[in-house]
């Protein structure tokens, strides 16, 4: 039993484009569905897609590359399961001068950092990526 379904999206996505691999399949939710969908807006990931039925979905990632090299670099878990952090829309600073991206749950979803300083909001600091 996995015990946090998003570091092991975040874990599995970031050794697989290290490995190689074309796409990571992994169990669906929505909140799975959600990031993926916002790490595809912000180019790390090719694309997104939904198999299966019911109780067996799950969710098909295709992992970018650029000129043979991985688009993903580095993963941090920022948020736990024993300790949540939030930060409020005034304290969301950019990370690695604007060429990585944070992942915010926010009231409004799930943004990246500069989304949500744009929209005013802040929320619980999932993960960071670059």
């Amino acid at each position: 039993m996995i015990s946090d379904p998003i570091s092991d999206m975040i874990v599995r996505i970031k050794n697989g484009s290290d490995a190689g691999k074309e796409s990571v399949v992994l169990p669906y939710s929505k909140l799975k569905e959600a990031i993926a969908v916002t790490l595809e807006k912000e180019g790390y990931v090719k694309s997104i897609s939904k198999k299966g039925k019911k109780v067996s979905k799950q969710l098909e990632i295709v992992l970018a590359y650029e000129n043979g090299a991985p688009v993903i670099h580095g993963v941090d878990r920022v948020s736990k399961l024993s300790k949540r952090i939030y930060v409020g829309a005034k304290d969301i600073q950019p990370l690695r001068s604007g060429f990585g991206s944070i992942i915010l749950s926010t009231p409004r979803g799930i943004l990246t950092e500069m989304v949500a300083r744009k929209e005013n909001v802040g929320g619980e600091v999932l993960f960071k990526i670059w």
